[in-house]
């Protein structure tokens, strides 16, 4: 019977009118939202400006190239993930003095980090294009491309940190601010030195560095601005040693997690590039429509992690179930949107994005696969904003290797003949697994309550 009551307790606040939490809750994610998808629109306008030159090898190095950087400097994502749960729930016990040292204390993470980063590119280059296994004409290309991108490290993982804070301490137009701020520039870079001085996929690397370090000092006074003014900042702190492990142990599981999720990108890559390199650059198209996906869903995820947060740190659990629900149904709806988004202006898109004939058809081929994708993953997006806030990233490590190993992997395995389409099925599977694996992780929490 109790567990009769809950079930119902969470499906009436499910259906609830809406109120002032989904006011508050929209507060943060549409510019949160709007944030996420500036993210994608750059890797649009990269596909649109490489796409119309006359051969697919200039995308094919960029899809290559980017999504090396993706699994490097994503595979340190706790420095944004971590740092809003953290602070988020220092917000909520009201302790201004812990939201000050956490933002200092991960910026000097995130700048040691992107140094080291730096001391070892060459072998981080080299073996990461490697393991891409794409063509030879692509590979030197995407060499030059990570040669650029690489001196972005220490900006990229300080910008980590500064959107985090913000979206922690429910701010959520500043990583507005900054990221439209950068991929403006980086848009207006890309199409100057690319369209108008042919500098191909070396144009795209730098355009990104010059934007990379705009974002950030951009960020860091916007966080100077938002800091609490009330407390003073400890700088003797900084040199606590025991504060780094403390945020290192709590964001262990993250990196694990991360580092899956986005080998698992890596892998779909691969694959694709050695199918050849019109499908190398079709996948690269419709992986950016997936990162508008994701990145416009993950706005509710954002809101939720800050607002969970601040029930976790207030132990208030009427609020950690609101903010749910809430969060629940706006993702769902938006999923929804994506999906007929896709199924009736995919083409249209596609054809906006290349037209190279071979990539045009290619990509339509398999666009099918984007049309299920928003309603596969929505689930896995949103519960990852709730742990996150609730800084239970144990959980999400574990189901994320549940996740690629016993389901991604096994699943492309045993797909490989249907070639591109088994690809795509695996990493469908992929979503809807994570989702599931997450589902099952919150009920364990729920019953009984051990969120707090």
């Amino acid at each position: 019977m109790p567990n009769s009551q809950q079930s119902s307790g969470w499906l009436s606040a499910f259906c609830h009118a809406p109120g002032a939490l989904d006011k508050r809750l929209w507060s943060l994610a549409w510019p949160l939202m709007l944030t996420n998808i500036t993210v994608p629109l750059l890797g649009l306008v990269d596909t649109a400006v490489l796409g119309h030159l006359s051969q697919p090898d200039y995308l094919a190095a960029v899809a290559v190239g980017a999504n090396l950087f993706s699994v490097l400097y994503w595979a340190f994502g706790f420095m944004r993930m971590g740092t809003t749960g953290l602070v988020a729930q220092a917000r909520g016990r009201g302790d201004g003095a812990a939201v000050n040292r956490l933002l200092l204390q991960s910026l000097l993470l995130g700048l040691a980090i992107g140094l080291l980063i730096i001391l070892l590119q060459w072998p981080l280059i080299h073996i990461g294009l490697h393991l891409m296994q794409a063509s030879p004409a692509v590979t030197v290309l995407a060499t030059d491309y990570a040669d650029i991108r690489i001196w972005s490290a220490p900006a990229v993982l300080c910008q980590y940190t500064v959107v985090g804070w913000l979206i922690g301490v429910q701010y959520p137009r500043g990583p507005m601010l900054v990221m439209i701020a950068a991929n403006g520039l980086n848009m207006l870079l890309d199409i100057t030195f690319v369209t108008g001085l042919g500098w191909n996929s070396s144009g795209v690397a730098l355009a990104t560095l010059l934007a990379e370090y705009l974002a950030t000092g951009l960020g860091l006074w916007l966080v100077w601005r938002q800091r609490p003014r009330d407390e003073p900042i400890a700088f003797e702190r900084l040199w606590h040693w025991r504060d780094y492990a403390d945020i290192l142990h709590v964001n262990r599981y993250l990196l694990v997690r991360t580092l899956c999720l986005l080998l698992t990108f890596a892998f779909f890559t691969a694959q694709g590039a050695r199918q050849g390199d019109t499908i190398v650059a079709a996948n690269a198209v419709l992986l950016t429509f997936l990162m508008l996906i994701s990145n416009g869903l993950d706005g509710f995820a954002n809101g939720a992690e800050a607002l969970v947060g601040e029930a976790v740190g207030r132990r208030d659990k009427a609020l950690f179930k609101a903010v749910c629900v809430t969060a629940l149904r706006w993702a769902l709806l938006a999923a929804v949107l994506f999906s007929l988004v896709f199924l009736i202006g995919g083409h249209l898109i596609i054809a906006g994005l290349t037209d190279i004939p071979a990539v045009l058809t290619t990509a339509g081929d398999y666009l099918p696969w984007v049309w299920i994708l928003p309603l596969a993953a929505v689930w896995s997006y949103l519960l990852d904003g709730i742990f996150i806030g609730a800084v239970q990233t144990r959980a999400m490590q574990n189901t994320m290797l549940a996740s690629v190993f016993l389901i991604f992997l096994p699943a492309w395995w045993l797909t490989r003949p249907f070639g591109n389409h088994g690809l795509w099925f695996a990493l469908t599977l992929f979503m809807l697994s994570r989702g599931l694996t997450l589902g099952w992780g919150f009920r364990r929490l729920s019953r009984p309550w051990r969120w707090f």
